[in-house]
């Protein structure tokens, strides 16, 4: 009896140090913020990864161009990451109306339409710096470490006015580092039901 718990033990632990499989994305390609507007509003679904790993600085992502913005203008990007902190552009100064709803464990590509009003802003409550819907967007294992993103989807009406279903992908870079936050969306119609 004794052994066999041992060897439980022992299992449990060889198991705990094991390199789970993490999906790995390279960061993608950063446009200046002055740069043309390029096809990103397209019905198919997109993916855009970005470096968010320096816990000192915010990165902003642009849906419509698909692409992460370097010092983007007031309605030139849609979210930003921190780490693991997301921000949405649509509280104080942003667009009226702008901001995320959670759509809940549904697929993103089963998501026709999103509803057209009901978006939550940045606000002042929960934690200064992040959306706090989007708080829980992953889940952490204290036992490996590793982040996972939740299965869920959240409708994003950006800046300026367009509708997006949107999902987390990953959390990590290539050579399995933090950090590298990768979203997949496509552009959906709002609907007023």
């Amino acid at each position: 009896m004794i052994a066999a718990l041992a060897l439980a033990a022992v299992a449990l632990v060889v198991l705990s140090l094991r390199s789970p499989e993490l999906p790995v994305f390279p960061p993608s390609p950063i446009l200046d913020a002055d740069a043309d507007r390029g096809g990103g509003n397209s019905s198919g679904a997109q993916l855009l990864t970005v470096d968010a790993s320096d816990p000192q600085s915010w990165r902003h992502i642009d849906l419509e161009r698909g692409t992460v913005v370097e010092a983007p203008g007031p309605d030139g990007w849609d979210l930003a990451f921190r780490r693991f902190e997301v921000r949405v552009n649509g509280g104080a100064g942003g667009q009226a109306g702008a901001g995320v709803l959670a759509l809940g464990d549904v697929a993103l590509d089963s998501v026709r339409s999103v509803p057209a009003s009901g978006y939550v802003g940045m606000s002042a409550r929960g934690r200064d710096t992040t959306h706090a819907l989007l708080d829980e967007w992953y889940s952490y294992s204290f036992t490996s470490h590793v982040l996972r993103p939740a299965a869920r989807v959240y409708a994003v009406r950006t800046a300026r006015g367009l509708h997006a279903a949107l999902e987390f992908v990953s959390y990590y870079c290539p050579g399995a580092q933090p950090g590298c936050v990768t979203v997949r969306y496509r552009f959906v119609d709002p609907s007023e039901s």
